[in-house]
């Protein structure tokens, strides 16, 4: 911005300045009004829809999916991609703190006359992306899957009931806890148990049969009779074909 361009600037705000309102008491009072319906359309809301708490809490459940608020949803999907445990500070505090960062430093590095999109087309492509990559996060940490869940398919060689067991094996392994203390695919934990995505490459199935229930501590016993039959052969079917 050159001289000319400046004192040009100066004079049209100025001029705007004086057919303007004091932000006292004219804004104020809007903002006042503005605020008070919206308490009041909540207290309103309140009195007649009623606050949905919802059933109590089950603290011996293992299907419970926890989830964030919904204005959360883009954090929570972050800290889903960045899946190594050394980078979850970083999905947790450093991408939301350098953001907060460069937004309140906004007024320093942007120091342009230019207000019109069109004419800011950097700082306009960023703000596009950066609403839309919030947006799309948000939308699929909505829509993603359970953390007892397992992403996997199953193998194209299974068919008919062998496919069937497979599914019902993976059903079983994630409802029982096992993502607890392993991995399997890209789901549960890195331990203290091993990794079971290739387990049947290391025991035949009579292994992991035994080791479901007679197994080392601390691992608790899965056992035909706890399970039930049905289920225990599901669960040996799915983990003797992680190959």
């Amino acid at each position: 911005m050159n001289q000319r361009e400046k004192e040009q600037y100066l004079r049209e705000y100025s001029i705007l300045k004086a057919q303007g309102k004091p932000f006292f008491p004219y804004a104020v009072a809007k903002d006042g009004a503005m605020a008070c319906m919206v308490l009041l359309a909540i207290i309103v809301m309140s009195l007649v829809l009623g606050a949905e708490l919802g059933p109590k809490a089950d603290p011996t459940t293992t299907t419970y999916t926890p989830r964030p608020e919904w204005y959360f949803f883009f954090l929570f999907e972050v800290l889903r991609v960045i899946k190594p445990a050394t980078l979850v500070g970083l999905a947790t505090i450093g991408v939301p703190t350098i953001c907060m960062i460069l937004l309140f430093l906004l007024p320093f590095y942007d120091r342009g006359p230019e207000r019109h999109p069109a004419r800011r087309p950097i700082a306009t492509t960023a703000g596009v992306l950066t609403i839309g990559a919030m947006a799309f996060l948000t939308y699929m940490g909505a829509n993603a899957g359970a953390p007892t869940e397992i992403d996997m398919k199953p193998p194209s060689s299974l068919v008919g009931t062998q496919r069937q067991q497979w599914l019902s094996g993976r059903a079983v392994a994630a409802q029982s806890g096992c993502l607890f203390c392993h991995k399997i695919g890209e789901n549960g934990n890195d331990g203290p148990g091993p990794q079971l995505t290739k387990i049947a490459g290391r025991l035949p199935t009579q292994g992991i049969a035994r080791t479901l229930q007679n197994p080392t501590a601390p691992m608790p016993a899965f056992t035909r009779e706890a399970l039930g039959p049905k289920k225990f052969d599901s669960l040996v079917a799915f983990l003797s074909n992680l190959k």
